[in-house]
């Protein structure tokens, strides 16, 4: 169990507080950044968009926590997932296989075209990204996860596929490659277990966990045999091939196939973010080899119980996490704040 040192955010935003961690371009982190700057109104504009966007469609807030997590632990958070493909870099981090079906780039262009309109040339879309991640986490926990978030970051003029297929751990990875893939970053197995954590939200494409239908029944212990019976069904009758990570937010017939015991409405509303990850991972019903995997370990499979029985915990130690993983420093030498998040300000640049 970790300790919770996020404070509120509506305290946060009073404060600037020391120091926090070296940001891309040499900066430091610093909550209240942008109030220190006289811009008290970026993160209210940032929460305001982002929730407008979640009422109009409740999946977009997996969707910006995901594509968070997929900026900063490629060459930390800079922004560079947010660049579009040119003709000098038709090969961004959006084309990588590993990238795919990342959503809630419109969110974030949204916002920062609203903040060009009020504090021209100020705000980064790194920055913006993080306070999003942050404003989903909030709006679909209801309020359960909150944190401070430090800010002060600048954007980055480089951003290539191959560093992300290079980096981003994939949804076959064994304990072993997981456990390597996050202590490149500084994260331990409890901070793996935490984070995996998210995966109550959200839905996955077939390509991550086709392999999940030939795996090694119940018997092996390694997926209940009607979870995967449930899955090889829901992708012979939907084209789409989309699946829940969750079982909770499946539909009536899935969760019938797969002898859900909630079958007439599980726990309501989807991507719910809460601790019902645990008590799928811990009854074989998660979606990606990655989140089994998990179970191999005595000590992840500990945390797996912790988490299960201890919600709050899990709450106060997720917001632990976002927080370290928001302040993954970039990793070039060029960076600047961007006009518009989808493109660096001099197309002739390194990019």
């Amino acid at each position: 169990m970790k300790l919770n040192g996020a404070l509120p955010a509506l305290v946060a935003t009073l404060l600037v507080v020391g120091t926090q961690s070296a940001a891309a371009g040499g900066q430091q982190l610093a909550v209240g950044y942008y109030n220190a700057k006289k811009c008290g109104g970026v993160e209210p504009i940032v929460r305001d968009e982002v929730y407008k966007a979640l009422n109009a469609d409740r999946s977009k807030g997996a969707a910006l926590v995901r594509l968070f997590f997929h900026d900063c632990w490629v060459k930390g958070c800079d922004g560079s997932v947010l660049l579009d493909a040119s003709p000098k870099n038709p090969y961004p981090e959006k084309a990588a296989g590993a990238n795919l079906g990342l959503r809630g780039f419109d969110v974030i262009d949204r916002i920062k075209s609203r903040l060009e309109s009020v504090y021209p040339g100020v705000v980064s879309c790194s920055d913006i990204l993080a306070f999003a991640a942050r404003d989903a986490t909030r709006y679909l926990s209801d309020g359960h996860i909150d944190y401070a978030v430090p800010s002060g970051r600048r954007d980055a003029v480089a951003s290539r596929a191959k560093d992300a297929d290079d980096t981003l751990p994939g949804s076959t990875f064994s304990f072993a490659d997981l456990k390597k893939n996050f202590a490149r970053k500084s994260f331990d197995v409890e901070e793996l277990v935490v984070l995996s954590g998210a995966h109550s939200i959200g839905s996955a494409h077939y390509p991550s966990f086709k392999d999940r239908l030939g795996a090694a029944p119940a018997a092996a212990g390694e997926i209940d045999g009607r979870y995967q019976a449930a899955l090889r069904n829901a992708v012979a009758r939907d084209t789409s091939r989309l699946v829940a990570n969750d079982i909770r937010d499946e539909s009536y017939a899935f969760k019938k196939d797969a002898g859900y015991p909630m079958v007439a409405g599980g726990y309501g509303r989807r991507d719910y973010l809460n601790n019902t990850y645990y008590h799928n991972a811990l009854d074989n019903r998660v979606l990606f080899k990655s989140d089994w995997a998990l179970r191999t370990d005595g000590f992840a499979l500990g945390k797996l119980k912790e988490y299960r029985d201890k919600p709050k915990e899990w709450d106060s130690d997720f917001a632990d996490a976002m927080v370290k993983l928001s302040k993954l420093p970039g990793e070039g030498k060029d960076f600047e704040i961007r006009k518009k998040c989808s493109a660096v300000n001099n197309p002739a640049g390194h990019y």
